[in-house]
């Protein structure tokens, strides 16, 4: 199981929730420091282990983009299978990483604490879980907060990250400072609040979180060194890499068939296959 690269001292964090029962693990450290934790959000195996590469301290997944490489929807509960399947071989990795697991997949809170064993024994250090159904409405938060629970009873070691979408689906936003409080009394180790990206806002909950807040990044939002001054301890990317891959595919098959330049810039086979099998030598590059 890999829960031991980029280990890192924790930094002092007066809102940090320090249970003295729950030691903090690697990826946990990595929300305790003086810089905020930068999560790129993967796919695929490949994804995950080029961006580990550059040296990012972990990666996490995006349930869009795992959904729609399957062709199904995102947050519809219909990727289970193909996000459990997508640990197992990042587990593989020598590289920490977490699981946008939606809801859960379930509305059992037992059910998603089984997941939870799953994702971990397979080898990740965490598990996103959001409060945001299908249909556009907010799970209650009780429930919500009964799934993080069952999930800590059952994985006392994977970081769980609880989402809240009143921001995301613009709904009951007022709730959202309460809904985290609930999660963290709960005992999730994070929270994160997509869709709000006001300064103003972001302080407002940096001054009552009692575990570290993430953030969800947007190029038109404030920057890293913003976000870290606001208190802001995770920022992620969400579906941002993978909707800029699919573009970048498209923008260089068009080049092609229009007769204009390609831009040459991108990994050579050789460098693509050694993300699958490091050391491979591939006999018929292409």
């Amino acid at each position: 199981m890999t829960h031991t690269a980029h280990d890192r001292d924790p930094r002092p964090d007066r809102r940090a929730d320090r249970r003295a029962d729950r030691p903090l693990s690697p990826f946990a450290r990595l929300h305790h420091q003086a810089d905020p934790l930068l999560l790129p959000n993967a796919w695929d195996h490949a994804s995950a282990a080029a961006l580990a590469a550059q040296g990012f301290a972990a990666v996490g997944t995006t349930s869009l983009g795992v959904a729609a490489a399957a062709g199904l929807p995102d947050g519809a509960a219909a990727t289970a299978g193909a996000t459990v399947a997508l640990a197992r071989r990042l587990g593989r990795g020598a590289f920490l990483f977490t699981v946008d697991a939606e809801g859960g997949f379930s509305d059992a809170p037992e059910e998603v604490a089984r997941l939870a064993r799953e994702l971990y024994a397979a080898g990740a250090a965490g598990i996103n879980l959001e409060d945001g159904r299908p249909d556009g409405t907010l799970a209650p938060a009780e429930l919500h907060a009964a799934k993080i629970a069952a999930v800590k009873a059952a994985v006392p070691g994977l970081f769980v990250n609880a989402r809240t979408d009143t921001h995301w689906l613009g709904r009951r936003q007022e709730e959202t400072a309460a809904r985290l409080a609930g999660y963290a009394r709960a005992g999730a180790d994070g929270v994160f609040v997509p869709g709000l990206s006001d300064p103003a806002g972001i302080a407002a909950l940096t001054a009552v979180v009692t575990v570290p807040l993430n953030i969800l990044y947007t190029p038109d939002g404030p920057g890293l060194a913003e976000l870290a001054a606001l208190g802001v301890r995770r920022v992620s990317l969400g579906s941002l890499l993978y909707r800029r891959a699919l573009a970048a595919a498209v923008a260089a098959a068009t080049a092609v068939r229009d007769g204009r330049p390609v831009d040459v810039g991108a990994p050579s086979y050789a460098e693509v296959q050694r993300l699958a099998v490091p050391g491979a030598a591939p006999r018929h590059p292409r």
